[in-house]
């Protein structure tokens, strides 16, 4: 990404629309579901690996989802790498716990930083996984709260959610049939926090970004350190689409991110517009290209 930062725009006339998702893993001495640490391990310590192939199942509504159906079809093997410090849970083997009442505690403090409304009642729900990132086939995933706030130097920025959730495991190798991935990180409780799209500039995005990281730190029980917070930038101008861009590490690149973005869009609809005034149009011709591709080894493509 160039160091560079994008020319200046007039955010309000483009229409700039932007929100955040921060995921900031807690600081506790066991994982979400059960009472392993929440130590770091290297891949050399482990003692113990197992393999897996995602298999599709129907829903509630009798619904089998597309994007897991097409992951089976590639039949990858995921393998995952054990510890003295990992259980059965983590395995898939055993049920999950009882949520870990330190976990639901910070969040919970969490929550009242961020004037958040907390519900009457916690319920756990699952959210399907199918890069093989969790050996059960999907995250467990807890609404805390929603409709809170934070003030800005531009305003009253909504927090639309906060949910207190299990991190996903470790990816080690891509061996393209197989990933590997370590059981050390999976399940250590994290809070992913959603703010509402009322940022207006890329500033006032650093702006709401810097805020809410001091907000988590302030507890004193967020974990420190690289891979332990994420941020994903949600953005679109007026007739462009929403765009996420995922796993902005950090903080000085949030402004960059946003106002390249802004501008990336901005110049696509000069494109539009210029070849709507070129009267070009799209040849809707039905080619069959099956010769020239019968030789290649694409799995896009066979």
């Amino acid at each position: 990404m160039t160091k560079e930062a994008p020319p200046c725009l007039d955010y309000r006339a483009l229409g700039l629309i932007c929100g955040i998702e921060i995921h900031q893993q807690l600081d506790t001495a066991h994982k979400l579901f059960c009472g392993c640490p929440t130590r770091h391990r290297e891949v050399e310590e482990s003692n113990f690996e197992f393999f897996r192939y995602l298999r599709p199942s129907r829903s509630e509504l009798g619904e089998i989802d597309r994007a897991a159906l097409e992951e089976v079809l590639v039949s990858r093997k995921f393998l995952y790498k054990s510890y003295d410090s990992t259980c059965l849970v983590e395995a898939d083997e055993e049920p999950p716990a009882e949520v870990n009442p330190e976990a639901l505690e910070i969040s919970l403090v969490i929550a009242r930083l961020l004037n958040i409304k907390v519900v009457d009642q916690m319920e756990v729900m699952r959210k399907m996984v199918i890069d093989g990132s969790n050996t059960s086939g999907f995250q467990r995933t807890a609404y805390v709260g929603a409709d809170g706030w934070i003030e800005t130097s531009a305003g009253r920025v909504g927090i639309g959610i906060l949910c207190l959730e299990e991190e996903a495991a470790r990816i080690i190798e891509d061996r393209g049939d197989s990933l590997v991935y370590s059981l050390d990180r999976l399940g250590i409780p994290l809070v992913e926090i959603g703010t509402a799209p009322d940022i207006v500039s890329p500033a006032h995005a650093r702006e709401v970004a810097s805020y809410l990281g001091m907000i988590l730190r302030s507890t004193g029980r967020v974990k420190r350190g690289l891979g332990t917070i994420r941020q994903d930038v949600n953005v679109s101008i007026k007739g462009g689409a929403r765009v996420e861009i995922k796993g902005v590490q950090a903080l000085n690149l949030v402004d960059k991110v946003v106002g390249l973005e802004a501008l990336r869009q901005a110049r696509l609809l000069e494109i539009k517009d210029e070849l709507i005034s070129r009267g070009a149009c799209v040849d809707r011709t039905v080619k069959d290209v099956t010769a020239i591709f019968a030789q290649t080894g694409s799995k896009v493509l066979s």
